[in-house]
């Protein structure tokens, strides 16, 4: 079964992706259509200040940049009620926890350094686009 999901405004930083339906907690939500770059080019699209940029494995990183990609829309959260699912193929967003038709799609990054500021609202939020376990670094 497809899972509906919108993008529209968000509340927490430009475009959102938004759940059209009741999602329960471990449903694969959308795939992450990117295109498979090498780290040489992850390196010049990074500098040119693409946001939308994996890391993958050893050899490739991915490029989610494509307009096709409604997944690239989904924001970062301190309090993330989305996960991403990596595979040996492909990157999903998987809900962590039921979300209600309507709710804001949200992952936690996972940057490693205080680079971007926060602004989720969280209760819990630490200020930057951060990786939990770099919180207190």
């Amino acid at each position: 079964m497809k899972v509906r999901v919108w993008v529209g405004t968000s509340r927490i930083a430009g475009k959102g992706l938004f759940a059209a339906q009741h999602i329960k907690k471990g449903t694969r939500i959308i795939q992450y259509i990117r295109q498979r770059i090498s780290k040489d080019e992850t390196a010049e699209r990074l500098s040119q200040g693409n946001q939308y940029i994996f890391e993958f494995h050893d050899r490739y990183n991915i490029d989610g940049k494509t307009l096709k990609n409604k997944a690239r829309s989904i924001n970062h959260s301190c309090d993330p009620n989305c996960e991403m699912l990596i595979t040996q193929r492909t990157i999903w967003i998987v809900g962590k926890r039921d979300i209600q038709e309507g709710e804001e799609l949200s992952d936690n990054s996972g940057f490693t350094a205080k680079q971007y500021r926060c602004q989720c609202g969280a209760h819990n939020c630490c200020g930057y686009i951060l990786g939990e376990e770099y919180w207190h670094s």
